[in-house]
């Protein structure tokens, strides 16, 4: 499974998601603020993402970038794709991920090739099913790559050798 990492030892690169106008009603009249998801990786298996809000854009932004290296997490790849089909979830977010042979590029839409491309993968097939809300399919794809195993992770919990699991 995925574990968290220290991010002040790493050198991450970051891509906005979104950027949303939200309002608040009182009673002198509306309260305009900017929400900005946010994706920050290594290109190298490590990947988080955050949300900030704030009265402008370039602080919004500032604080998603802040909350995305406080919950980092490891993924494992293999070569330059994902080692098995996952689906992952989250609230009414739901993203198949499908490895893929070398060459075929990142076939995904918006929001989950930005977290594909900033954890570095480079060969995979994507299909975002129900939700297509910015948020939730951001956290459906990093629940999915949280969930991957390799065979070294499947032949630790099983007590077996490598050889043995892959046959």
């Amino acid at each position: 499974m995925a574990t968290t990492i220290d991010a002040s030892v790493l050198d991450l690169k970051e891509r906005v998601v979104s950027i949303n106008r939200v309002s608040k009603t009182v009673k002198g009249g509306r309260i305009m603020k900017f929400s900005a998801l946010v994706v920050v990786g290594d290109g190298n298996g490590i990947i988080g993402y955050g949300l900030g809000k704030a009265g402008e854009v370039p602080e919004a932004i500032r604080k998603g970038i802040e909350d995305a290296k406080k919950n980092l997490i490891k993924i494992p790849l293999k070569g330059t794709t994902i080692p098995h089909e996952v689906i992952g979830e989250f609230g009414a977010g739901r993203v198949l991920l499908k490895p893929a042979a070398t060459g075929t590029g990142v076939i995904a839409g918006g929001a989950v090739r930005a977290c594909l491309e900033i954890v570095g993968i480079k060969d995979i097939r994507t299909k975002a099913l129900r939700s297509n809300n910015p948020c939730n399919v951001v956290r459906a794809t990093v629940a999915g790559l949280a969930s991957l195993r390799n065979a070294e992770m499947v032949a630790q919990t099983r007590g077996k050798s490598v050889k043995e699991i892959l046959g």
